[in-house]
């Protein structure tokens, strides 16, 4: 969740910024480490506060950002706040992805590993296609890509 909320969603002893740290000192220590965190909406935070937050986190290099909404489990659990619409999850999809996340998985139903693999492996692939470029040479279309290949 976010900020002004972690203390009240969250496990007390778990904090924004310490859950931040972890994650920037991850990516430190192993640069080339995929960092993945998520986010449950609907506990009443602002459209403001999800952006700062995402902010936060790319500062940190977090490469995975899943946005799903909160769901009480229990009447013993926290009441949901409000139940976001799917185009707000949309918008939140498009603002993360604006930002650099090289994955962003965001709608009412989203859980932390939702589709996970299935997803980022199609995105990377998409990216890679994108970044090709067609060169045509003995009535053969070769696909270059970043990956150094030589002709």
């Amino acid at each position: 969740t976010v900020e002004a909320l972690s203390a009240y969603v969250r496990d007390p002893r778990a904090k924004f910024r310490q859950s931040l740290a972890v994650l920037a000192h991850a990516k430190k220590a192993k640069p080339g480490l995929l960092t993945k965190t998520s986010m449950m909406l609907g506990c009443g935070e602002s459209e403001e506060e999800v952006i700062h937050a995402m902010d936060e986190l790319r500062k940190a290099n977090v490469d995975v950002l899943t946005l799903g909404q909160y769901m009480r489990p229990t009447k013993k659990h926290m009441r949901v706040h409000e139940y976001v619409k799917p185009e707000v999850f949309e918008k939140y999809q498009k603002l993360a992805e604006e930002r650099g996340f090289k994955y962003v998985a965001s709608g009412p139903l989203v859980r932390s590993s939702y589709k996970a693999g299935e997803f980022y492996i199609s995105n990377i692939l998409k990216k890679e296609q994108e970044q090709s470029t067609p060169v045509v040479g003995n009535d053969a279309v070769v696909k270059l890509t970043d990956a150094g290949i030589r002709v």
